[in-house]
């Protein structure tokens, strides 16, 4: 049974005015893809690196930093060897953050669980090719659900594996470490993936965001939004940073990750989408 993650609730803080955002009040809607368009990369902390013990005040605290998204990793401990966390735990940071959710299934049966995480509030789910024998049947019933549905693929797992996948996702998720674990360094051969990736969506027409998940820091941020990033999930580069001072690493992401697209970071408020949260 999973355990209970009811009664979080973030502590009152005192910082100065929100960073800008993609998203304060909605999920990657119109306006977010604006957002993304003016400032050519999305910054999503990974809570596997946060300090659980404070949870819902690490994610306040990255919300008001100027996150655009909170990327939850679940593990198993079958298909990853690490055990983490499931549906109540999401459902308990739901209650605490209007940010999108992000939520990475690492689990051998993610079937299972489609309904649970979505009940829960993900706005994404992402399942692992190596995982779902009848793909298509699982991205359909995440969507039936009214979530977004994203694919991923471990380093070594081919671009071929999602190519007939790919029209049909909101998401393609490229890990660039091996799941599992935290703090891991990013796999520099990824980054021709990450190109070729970016080349297969293109030729699909559809606006399907392309999400990179491991090793990610500032001194790569660039050459891996180059490479066709939209997305960068960081973990331990933002809630490791020195003197807890996450809004200078997003910040700093953000403007590296910009000036690998070819942009300038956005320094005004963010657009709000005009639809309320489910």
């Amino acid at each position: 049974m999973w355990p209970s993650g009811r009664g979080l609730r973030p502590r009152p803080r005192s910082d100065a005015a929100d960073a800008p955002s993609a998203c304060s009040s909605c999920t990657l809607s119109d306006d977010a893809l604006s957002w993304l368009s003016m400032t050519g990369v999305l910054i999503a902390p990974s809570i596997l690196s946060s300090d659980f013990a404070h949870l819902a005040d690490e994610i306040a605290a990255v919300e008001k930093a100027g996150a655009d998204m909170v990327h939850v990793d679940v593990m198993d401990g079958h298909f990853v060897p690490n055990l983490t966390i499931g549906p109540p735990i999401v459902e308990a940071i739901r209650a605490v953050t209007k940010l999108p959710l992000d939520v990475h299934l690492m689990m051998t049966n993610p079937d299972a669980f489609i309904g649970e995480f979505a009940e829960a509030g993900a706005d994404y789910l992402t399942v692992h090719v190596e995982t779902c024998p009848h793909l298509h049947r699982t991205i359909q019933a995440i969507k039936e659900k009214g979530v977004k549905a994203g694919v991923t693929l471990n380093p070594a797992t081919p671009l071929s594996s999602i190519e007939a996948i790919l029209p049909d996702v909101d998401l393609l998720l490229i890990m660039s470490v091996n799941p599992g674990f935290g703090g891991q360094r990013f796999i520099p051969g990824v980054l021709d993936k990450i190109r070729r990736a970016r080349a297969m969506i293109r030729h699909t027409g559809r606006p399907i965001l392309l999400e990179v998940d491991g090793g990610v820091k500032v001194d790569n941020a660039g050459a891996i939004v180059t490479a066709g990033a939209d997305i960068l999930v960081s973990g331990s580069a933002i809630f490791e940073a020195p003197g807890g001072d996450y809004r200078r690493v997003i910040a700093q992401m953000r403007a590296a990750g910009s000036a690998g697209n070819g942009k300038t970071a956005a320094t005004k408020s963010s657009p709000r989408s005009s639809k309320a949260h489910r």
